[in-house]
């Protein structure tokens, strides 16, 4: 694993309103990381992801991307080279095929008539195939995106990530519409992926048992402040009971 931090947060702090979502974090993460956010939900995870995705704009504080200000980087080919993102909702366009919605990873380096073109004729699709077969779905490039499963979906924004190569990824709540057999699926692929191109995963999850699985650091949240911030091994079963049950007494 590289030792070089990818991602510095710096006293960060945002809010909504009178509500606190961050309340001044700071930690930093090395490239190659797979960490996994924990907590109650409204403790700040999305809000975290967001913000160092440059989608929420902070109060205070400095995030650094690879010893760089996030405000440095512009929108398009810099920024999406540095940061992909994933949700649970996979941000996929249904109507469209499904090497279509893999190769929307290219579209920050490609200019507008390229974009407009591979519509008609999907351009450089030797990448978006070879993707889908690393996701075992190289049998359904020109399928109609929305008839597939909810996993075979996630796949499909798996391979538009692969497609992208960012080097950080940004999960919130990947598999949280997934049964659990295709979640484990989803995550098993995904970590085995980043893990393959030494890339780093932030992921928010809702279940500690896949936090503890398949990422090797996690930092929880409460309340919008880190709660802990530990090596998986060294979560213990005594400090997850004390995060949850901390939102019961407030």
């Amino acid at each position: 694993m590289s030792s070089k931090t990818i991602i510095e947060a710096k006293k960060i702090s945002k809010h909504f309103e009178r509500k606190i979502a961050l309340s001044s974090l700071s930690f930093s993460i090395k490239q190659g990381e797979l960490v996994a956010l924990i907590g109650s939900s409204g403790a700040g995870k999305t809000t975290l992801l967001n913000s160092i995705a440059g989608l929420v704009p902070l109060q205070s504080g400095e995030l650094l991307i690879d010893s760089l200000p996030l405000s440095d980087y512009k929108r398009g080919k810099m920024f999406a080279k540095k940061i992909g993102v994933i949700r649970q909702q996979f941000d996929l366009i249904g109507p469209l095929s499904v090497i279509h919605n893999v190769l929307a990873g290219k579209l920050s380096e490609w200019g507008l008539f390229k974009s407009l073109f591979s519509l008609l004729i999907p351009q450089e699709k030797e990448s978006a195939i070879t993707a889908l077969e690393r996701v075992g779905l190289g049998d359904k490039p020109y399928e109609i995106t929305a008839t597939l499963s909810g996993g075979e979906q996630q796949r499909v924004a798996m391979a538009r990530l692969m497609v992208q190569n960012p080097e950080i990824i940004l999960a919130d709540e990947p598999v949280a519409s997934l049964d659990p057999a295709r979640a484990d699926d989803v995550l098993s692929m995904l970590t085995k992926i980043v893990s393959e191109k030494n890339q780093t995963l932030v992921a928010s999850l809702h279940s500690v048992e896949y936090a503890r699985k398949y990422f090797t650091r996690i930092i929880s949240l409460k309340n919008g402040e880190i709660f802990f911030d530990l090596p998986t091994e060294k979560v213990s079963d005594e400090l997850l009971t004390e995060l949850y049950q901390l939102k019961e007494n407030d």
